[in-house]
């Protein structure tokens, strides 16, 4: 099933954690892309240091001041594409980076910048509506439904040590 707008107007730390196990799907033309999402990290607004938002509202991050559930996407080291969840309420620019995905066949797509190239995520998908796409969405799985709590760890993020005291927050999810 589809996750819901309200799945992503929650806190974006819970939306974070709660992704873990949940499917991302891509579909372009008759292909359709699954995978299971393993590693996520969390960038709550603009007190964040690390978070985009946090430089205020310019063209790259105005997706993440707009509704939850849609894509925030942006191009990093002049080369790479990166995926992210917008959570919240429109207003409050937070959201979530899909850092790494586990595949039907049990293969790892760690890193947001393969994330988004084996799912063809571009900017093409900025601004795309998570719960109305045709083309990218989230949903549940059965992993996600069982009824024993997921195993996760909870780690500093990952290439924001600019972001002074932010840069240590355990705000990375990692599936067990």
């Amino acid at each position: 099933m589809r996750l819901k707008r309200e799945f992503f107007e929650q806190p974006t730390l819970r939306v974070s954690r709660n992704l873990l196990g949940k499917r991302l799907v891509r579909k372009v033309g008759d292909k359709k892309l699954v995978g299971i999402i393993t590693e996520t990290e969390a960038y709550c607004g603009a007190t964040d240091k690390a978070c985009h938002s946090a430089k205020g509202r310019t063209a790259r991050t105005e997706a993440m001041f707009g509704p939850a559930g849609h894509a925030y996407v942006y191009f990093v080291y002049g080369m790479h594409w990166c995926f992210n969840v917008v959570t919240r309420k429109i207003g409050e620019p937070e959201a979530v980076l899909i850092r790494a995905v586990t595949l039907p066949n049990g293969t790892l797509i760690n890193g947001p910048a393969k994330v988004a190239k084996y799912f063809g995520i571009d900017k093409s998908l900025y601004g795309e509506d998570l719960v109305k796409s045709k083309h990218l969405w989230l949903e549940t799985s059965s992993l996600a439904k069982s009824t024993r709590p997921l195993k996760y760890a909870q780690l500093p993020r990952v290439g924001v040590a600019y972001a002074d005291d932010y840069a240590a927050k355990p705000w990375r999810f990692v599936l067990k």
